[in-house]
């Protein structure tokens, strides 16, 4: 074998564990989510397979080491990255239709997807070892440096593909670049008098990435009108008719567009009405309500702008700052949900909680709308730190208004308890209205808190019968104070989701 190249291989490795990683967690959002319980699930699956893989590697090349062998192996690993490409789709669904609890499908599902390839990575390193060594006396610095060089090769996949790679080209261009550079990785570190091999082993990759990317474009793609990954998340976007979301509507011939983030529906607009499409973003209009002339609001959480454009239309010559970010979901909402430039609105590109530190604006309203997703929440925006800047940024009378899906009361609510307890530990009036049903604390659904600066008690009822409604799912229990208040030192944001899951999909 030519000089370096060994060591270039475990380079190669070593950078396509970590991407494969890194993408994997993008295979598995739009079916299983981002949160805790799914990370830990591929984190220890992946890990765990890795390990089987030094100890099989370093015990089968201690009987007989040879670089064909190696050859193999990596060749493997390639044909099965490059099968997770077309077979993720079909697999997480079936998955998902027959386990009901969230750990079991997670761990099911990874094991499935990603030990296999996992477990061959992990017995090149200690395979490789044994090739390069000549003699005991320099077996240490052997081991040290190669696994050094699957180290680099590990963190400059990091590196490439969260900042890079997986933004530019996508999970699914992302699996079958990892499974051709494994094979011709495995091709390069076969010897001259390998030829045959070499030409059969590139045939068999070209006809199984052409093969693998007709059937992934005939059975997947075509479901959706995008499906992208961005450097924040895996995004689709498509059209379905209501009556297929509820047969009991009235109005299900209408069509809806929907934006998924992460596997969490995020943003919805119905293409032949211009009111809004979910029933969570009408009741951000109960800010009229308790902040009568509104002049100028700020609202976390962009998406599709759907309600971003509501409140431009409704509040006249009111301005609202939209906080978003994830840039291309706005350039997404330009194309497919109707965002069209407007000088009442103007759009910041860059973390939410970061925006609200640095800025001296001051506000009547604030929208969060940031908790859409229950599978991942942003904590530092949940945190007393975060709230008390939003009290500060506000005008004397000013509202805060969040979203959050939750129940109210048991183990399912003990999220939204935190948070509400953070907010009235700084503000003087805080509410929550249960959009969908007002009497099941036990339901988990969209509610809306609303936060009051003004310590005046506000009247709850109103003259217009739509807002007198929404006023009317007022949650008039006393809300459980056995959760600590959420602070920038500890916030078991993800703990509570994850305990909020598993109560769900039980």
């Amino acid at each position: 074998m030519k000089k370096y190249v060994l060591e270039s291989v475990v380079f190669v490795c070593g950078a396509t564990v970590m991407i494969y990683e890194l993408v994997g967690s993008r295979v598995v959002a739009p079916y299983l989510g981002t949160s805790l319980v799914v990370w830990t699930s591929l984190i220890g699956v992946i890990l765990g397979s890795l390990s089987v893989g030094y100890w099989y590697g370093g015990k089968i090349s201690d009987k007989e080491a040879d670089v064909k062998t190696l050859s193999h192996i990596i060749f493997l690993a390639g044909i099965l990255i490059g099968l997770t490409a077309f077979l993720y789709y079909d697999l997480l669904f079936l998955i998902d239709d027959l386990i009901r609890n969230l750990i079991a499908k997670s761990i099911v599902a990874t094991l499935l997807l990603f030990a296999a390839p996992s477990f061959l990575l992990g017995i090149v390193s200690p395979y490789a070892v044994k090739l390069k060594a000549k003699d005991l006396s320099t077996m240490g610095k052997t081991v040290g440096s190669l696994y050094a060089v699957s180290t680099t090769g590990s963190i400059v996949g990091t590196f490439l593909a969260g900042f890079f790679l997986i933004p530019q080209f996508g999970t699914n261009s992302m699996l079958t670049m990892l499974s051709s550079v494994l094979i011709i990785s495995s091709i390069a570190c076969l010897p001259k008098r390998y030829l045959k091999e070499k030409i059969a082993a590139l045939a068999v990759s070209v006809f199984f990435i052409g093969v693998g990317g007709l059937l992934h474009d005939a059975y997947v793609v075509k479901d959706y009108i995008v499906d992208i990954d961005t450097q924040y998340g895996r995004v689709q976007i498509r059209d379905v008719s209501l009556g297929a979301i509820n047969t009991k509507l009235s109005d299900s011939a209408k069509i809806a567009r929907i934006m998924k983030i992460n596997g969490s529906l995020s943003s919805g607009i119905l293409l032949d009405d211009s009111d809004l499409y979910f029933p969570y973003t009408k009741y951000f209009r109960l800010a009229g309500h308790f902040k009568a002339d509104i002049e100028h609001s700020l609202m976390i959480g962009g998406a599709g702008y759907a309600y971003p454009m509501d409140y431009i239309t409704k509040h006249g010559g009111a301005t609202l700052d939209v906080v978003e970010i994830d840039a291309k979901l706005t350039a997404l909402a330009k194309e497919h949900f109707n965002l069209t430039d407007d000088k009442k609105l103007r759009i910041f590109h860059e973390d939410g909680r970061a925006f609200i530190n640095n800025t001296a604006i001051m506000y009547d309203v604030i929208f969060i709308d940031a908790f859409s997703s229950y599978f991942s929440i942003p904590h530092h925006l949940t945190t007393i730190e975060s709230i008390r800047r939003m009290y500060a940024l506000l005008n004397e009378d000013g509202v805060v208004l969040v979203n959050i899906i939750s129940s109210i009361e048991g183990v399912k609510s003990n999220f939204l308890r935190a948070e509400y307890w953070t907010f009235k530990s700084i503000f003087p009036h805080v509410y929550l209205f249960p959009v969908e049903d007002p009497l099941d604390g036990e339901k988990i659904q969209n509610i809306m808190l609303v936060a009051l600066k003004s310590k005046k008690k506000p009247i709850l009822t109103s003259s217009d019968p739509t807002l007198n409604a929404y006023l009317g799912h007022l949650w008039k229990k006393e809300i459980t104070a056995d959760v600590p208040i959420l602070s920038d030192d500890y916030a078991p944001v993800d703990y509570y989701i994850s305990k909020m899951l598993l109560q769900w999909h039980t």
